[in-house]
C-alpha cells in the first residue's frame, strides 16, 4: 500500500500540500501517484514569481507511461522549484514527500489548507481507486 504522511493535507487529483514554519506550503504528488505514473523521466516546474489560483495547471510531470498535470492545492505565489528535478526526475519516484517536492508558494489564505482532503479522506479514496 502506497505510504499516506499525516503531516500533509491532498488534492483528489493526488497532489500533498504541506504548511511549513515559516509558513510556506510545499507541494508534491502523493506516493499513490509516482506508484500509478511509474518512472518519472521529466518534471516541468513552474515560474517563481508566478501568482496561482486555486485548482489552476501549475506543472507537468511525464512519466514512462503517460504525462500528467499538476496542480494548484491553494491560491499563492511561487516562491521556488525544486531545481533538482531538472537533472533528477527520479527523485519523485523515490522520495515524493522529501527531495521529490515540486514547488513551494506563500499562501493569499493560509486557512485554505483546511479545505483540502485529509490523511484519512485521501487513504479512503486511494482504497476506493484500487478496488
Amino acid at each position: 500500500m502506497a505510504e499516506t504522511r499525516d503531516n500533509v493535507r491532498y488534492l483528489p487529483s493526488h497532489e500533498w500540500a504541506r504548511l511549513e514554519t515559516d509558513g510556506t506550503v510545499t507541494v508534491g504528488i502523493s506516493d499513490h501517484a509516482q506508484d500509478a505514473l511509474g518512472d518519472v523521466v521529466f518534471v516541468e516546474l513552474p515560474e517563481v514569481g508566478r501568482a496561482v489560483q486555486v485548482g489552476e495547471e501549475v506543472a507537468v510531470v511525464e512519466s514512462v507511461k503517460a504525462a500528467s498535470d499538476i496542480y494548484a492545492p491553494i491560491a499563492g505565489t511561487i516562491i521556488s522549484s525544486n531545481e533538482a528535478l531538472d537533472s533528477a526526475p527520479e527523485t519523485v519516484n523515490e522520495a515524493p514527500f522529501d527531495e521529490g517536492w515540486f514547488f513551494r508558494l506563500q499562501p493569499t489564505d493560509d486557512k485554505a489548507l483546511n479545505e483540502l482532503l485529509t490523511p484519512e479522506d485521501y487513504r479512503a479514496l486511494c482504497a476506493a481507486d484500487d478496488h
